[in-house]
């Protein structure tokens, strides 16, 4: 046994983790961690990204760049991922993994499945920029009401 001295009134229990349907998500980076492998052969950047908008608001995605690897072909892979979302939030050389965080971009979530027990996962496929959403009622207007653009 263990001694216990914790009240659950406190802490806002966990929530399990449901996969979001595959598309394309407004997310922004709020962790990383750098964690060595599984066979210790090398390190991957660890990111977990928080969806922004829409129906998945405040849901969780994670993916693992393996920047430090033995395989000069997965660590190359990360790397153009890396490329990818410092292009989306336009930070072309952060000094740390913290640069990248509570910028918002866009990421293409596939849905997997684990061979091994059959459970699916979400899967990220893709960072871009983020797509701007222009509605005309929401436009911004001049003096005589026309659009700047109308001019």
């Amino acid at each position: 046994m263990s001694q216990l001295n914790f009240d659950a009134t406190r802490v806002e229990p966990t929530v399990p983790r449901e996969i979001v349907p595959a598309g394309k998500y407004v997310v922004e980076i709020t962790a990383s961690s750098t964690k060595e492998t599984k066979a210790k052969n090398g390190s991957y950047l660890e990111l977990e990204m928080t969806i922004l908008e829409g129906e998945y608001k405040g849901n969780k995605l994670w993916d693992r760049l393996c920047l430090n690897h033995v395989n000069v072909k997965t660590q190359r892979i990360a790397q153009a991922n890396l490329s990818a979302i410092c292009h989306a939030v336009n930070v072309l050389q952060p000094r740390d993994s913290i640069d990248l965080h509570n910028l918002p971009f866009t990421v293409n979530v596939k849905i997997r499945e684990n061979e091994a027990t059959g459970e699916q996962y979400n899967e990220v496929r893709g960072y871009s920029k983020r797509e701007r959403q222009f509605a005309t009622e929401n436009a911004e207007t001049t003096n005589d009401g026309s659009a700047p653009w109308a001019r």
